[in-house]
């Protein structure tokens, strides 16, 4: 059965690669858009105004033929009536005037010899007073004034009409100085049919217009996003820190000054960065190569100073009492320089990626009372924790890390300091709290940092400043973390969390920083670095 949280991921999945496909395609597609508007209305607007013109002229050449047929029908038929005419007359005059080359239909109206209104039509019927417009009668019937430009009472009047959907050309005259009034139907549906043809053409060459607007949108968008798609590529791998990436120029545009401006960049990026490269290489080598020579005369100083420590000791009382504190002075130092040499070792280590994990077996509750009572703090920290812990770790860099955490915490929050170990799955979680002040806000984010130390009246304290920033080193060297917070009931807590399992990062083919003679000695110390 399909897990429903499986389903969800999918489609989160699914949602996430398509919008990470529309954000590529972003900026093609507003190209494609701004083509094809700009097409669209280019070729809206051509075919506009091509059917407009079309429109006109079909209509006006089809206007101008029946209404000049007409009125030859009305001077040559119409007018050749008595002045009342009777209905039949009027039919056969119809009939004849309807018989052009225009087809239309006609429609005569006049008075009989007693007064009466006859008609007479030439589609039996069929076209009748009703279906000419009442302006167009009230023009027609309405008699002009002669002047020198106006040489007839009466005119020729028309009027573009649609019945039932169909379009037509209705016309009206009356014939001068008494005589029947005529009105012809003429359908433009023929030409209707025609107008609408040419819009569909017109239609489909915009379509075409269209696509053919995409597909050069297309190709534009490619043309001009290749390059960009090549400076985006090169500017994510001189981003993973490939500073040897380079583009190829061609061309005298502006993307070609822009990759010019690019290859400039990287290159001055990629000098520097060798330059910066070498600088702390050597900055490395000068750290290591002092503390290793320091080492020398520091092991002959160390055991005069245990000589001079055992000469205080005893009973005897051999040292004179003037110059005890300076014996005393020099020992402490000498120990202090020590711890700040071989701190420098192990930095120098980490710095150069050579220190390794060799990982066993550990109850890490006896490891960490273990730890405790090698430096005699048992009366001073409490441990909560069941026994049977285990876990894959390197035991010495365990040490090292709770070593540090427990004397920072004794050193500047003082006793009882808490030791809390649990069981978090995967992760095993040791926090150390002590009853301290805490440490300050603006001192939280550096707590880790080399050589920091909260404060500035005491820059000679008996730490270097270099055992948490130790600590954390070895924390992730196991792939864990320790993170620096205040309690609210007061305190510092720090809290280290590892895996149950660190040989998954561990390289079994490199070789452990163990074997340096530094790292016995750096076993058992213990630094302070807030």
């Amino acid at each position: 059965m399909t897990n429903p949280q499986d389903k969800l991921r999918g489609w989160a999945a699914a949602r996430k690669t398509i919008m990470a496909g529309l954000r590529f395609t972003s900026l093609r597609l507003r190209l494609v858009v701004v083509f094809g508007l700009v097409a669209l209305t280019a070729a809206v607007s051509a075919s506009g105004i091509a059917y407009w013109l079309n429109r006109e002229a079909v209509l006006t050449r089809t206007q101008d033929a029946v209404l000049g047929d007409f009125q030859q029908a009305m001077q040559t038929r119409a007018s050749a009536l008595r002045p009342h005419p009777t209905q039949e007359e009027l039919q056969r005059a119809a009939g004849q005037m309807a018989n052009s080359s225009q087809r239309f239909s006609v429609l005569l109206i006049a008075e009989d010899e007693s007064g009466r209104t006859v008609r007479g039509n030439s589609d039996l019927d069929t076209f009748t007073l009703e279906d000419i417009p009442k302006s167009l009668q009230k023009a027609v019937n309405k008699e002009q004034e002669i002047s020198s430009n106006n040489k007839y009472t009466y005119h020729l009047y028309w009027q573009r009409t649609v019945q039932g959907d169909k379009p037509y050309l209705v016309g009206g005259a009356k014939v001068i100085g008494g005589g029947p009034t005529g009105y012809m139907l003429k359908s433009l549906e023929p030409e209707a049919k025609d107008l609408n043809s040419l819009a569909w053409s017109l239609g489909i060459a915009t379509g075409l217009a269209l696509i053919g607007s995409a597909l050069l949108a297309q190709a534009a968008a490619t043309t001009v996003l290749k390059p960009v798609h090549r400076l985006g590529t090169a500017a994510r791998r001189l981003g993973e820190g490939k500073l040897d990436t380079r583009l190829r120029v061609s061309g005298t545009d502006e993307l070609a000054d822009l990759s010019r401006t690019f290859n400039r960049t990287a290159e001055s990026l990629e000098k520097r960065v060798e330059d910066m490269s070498a600088r702390e290489q050597a900055s490395r080598r000068f750290v290591a190569d002092m503390s290793h020579e320091l080492r020398t005369p520091l092991t002959a100083i160390t055991a005069v100073t245990e000589v001079l420590e055992e000469e205080l000791d005893a009973e005897t009382g051999s040292v004179d009492p003037m110059i005890e504190p300076a014996v005393r002075l020099v020992v402490s130092e000498t120990r202090r320089l020590n711890n700040l040499v071989e701190n420098l070792m192990e930095v120098t280590r980490f710095d150069a990626g050579t220190a390794r994990l060799v990982v066993d077996n550990v109850d890490i509750v006896d490891h960490i009372t273990a730890c405790i009572d090698a430096r005699a703090w048992l009366d001073a920290v409490d441990l909560d924790a069941e026994r049977g812990l285990m876990a894959r770790v390197d035991p010495r860099r365990l040490d090292v890390i709770m070593a540090n955490l427990i004397g920072n915490a004794l050193k500047h929050g003082g006793s009882p300091v808490r030791v809390s170990v649990r069981d978090e799955g995967n992760d095993l979680v040791v926090e150390v709290q002590d009853h301290g002040p805490g440490i300050p806000e603006d001192v939280l984010p550096h707590v880790f940092d080399r050589f920091y130390k909260a404060s500035a009246s005491r820059p000679r304290s008996e730490g270097s400043g270099l055992g948490l920033s130790i600590a954390l080193e070895n924390a992730h060297i196991h792939g864990g973390e320790i993170t620096a917070a205040n309690s609210p009931k007061g305190g510092a807590v720090f809290t280290l969390r590892l895996p149950r399992d660190a040989s998954e990062v561990e390289d079994p083919d490199s070789p452990d920083s163990s074997g340096d003679p530094g790292a016995a000695v750096a076993d058992n110390r213990t630094e302070g670095g807030v």
